[in-house]
């Protein structure tokens, strides 16, 4: 089995902000706090997501507010209620942004492989190297009471990665599986096979796999772990 997947955390905010900052002669200029980003309709939504994310994964969950987002982003306070309504809105379509990256990951890691069982593997590496590389985003993404499913976008984006695990699955089993009418057994199989990785992903953001990996042999480590659990057969 292959080793675990590594994703490196993007930083487009950090870029967005240099660039905001320089002239067109290339000076570098200095914003203070009353001055605000002129943005495109659809620009102005993509850096408060932005800003959002970044702030979600500095600060955390109960450090994201609209107005926080606004200004971070550069923009008035009332930019964020205007594009997402509230701040459900808002993390909603962070989500949603979260699932499409994390579908990319997903089926990026699954195409490295050949073989059906390899490629389900390989996705579940990238799971929880999902949720290393995105902590704030990983656990928003799956904290139902913050989020309206029904927003399309998020409805959407959900649908398509459980979708890419269900058809790993199918293809493990050679069979197709309806993803709205599975099988008793299709849907335990798909079911056994995210609790796993979600489960492991969880226990390592909380912490609660310090003192198991503490004690591994020496040269072992989390993402040797979980191959060994992922596929227990196979030397690791």
């Amino acid at each position: 089995m292959s080793r675990q997947t590594t994703i490196q955390p993007k930083s487009p905010l950090r870029a967005a902000k240099s660039a905001a900052g320089k002239t067109a002669a290339g000076k570098t200029v200095r914003r203070t706090k009353a001055q605000t980003v002129p943005y495109h309709h659809g620009a102005l939504q993509e850096a408060l997501l932005t800003a959002a994310e970044h702030i979600l994964e500095r600060d955390g969950l109960p450090g994201l507010t609209l107005r926080a987002a606004a200004r971070e982003a550069g923009v008035s306070h009332a930019a964020p209620t205007h594009h997402f309504g509230d701040l459900t809105g808002l993390l909603s379509e962070l989500a949603a942004v979260g699932f499409r990256r994390f579908r990319e990951a997903l089926q990026a890691a699954a195409d490295q492989q050949s073989g059906p069982g390899a490629r389900l593997d390989a996705m579940g590496s990238a799971y929880v190297s999902f949720a290393k590389a995105y902590p704030g985003m990983f656990t928003l993404m799956f904290r139902s009471e913050r989020l309206d499913p029904t927003r399309p976008s998020l409805a959407e984006a959900m649908q398509a990665s459980g979708a890419a695990l269900g058809q790993a699955v199918g293809a493990q089993r050679q069979e197709t599986i309806a993803q709205q009418a599975p099988s008793l057994q299709q849907a335990a199989r798909i079911v056994r096979a995210w609790s796993m990785v979600h489960g492991f992903a969880v226990l390592l953001l909380d912490g609660r796999l310090r003192e198991i990996l503490a004690h591994l042999p020496p040269g072992e480590s989390d993402a040797t772990l979980l191959e060994a659990m992922i596929n227990p057969g196979a030397e690791c």
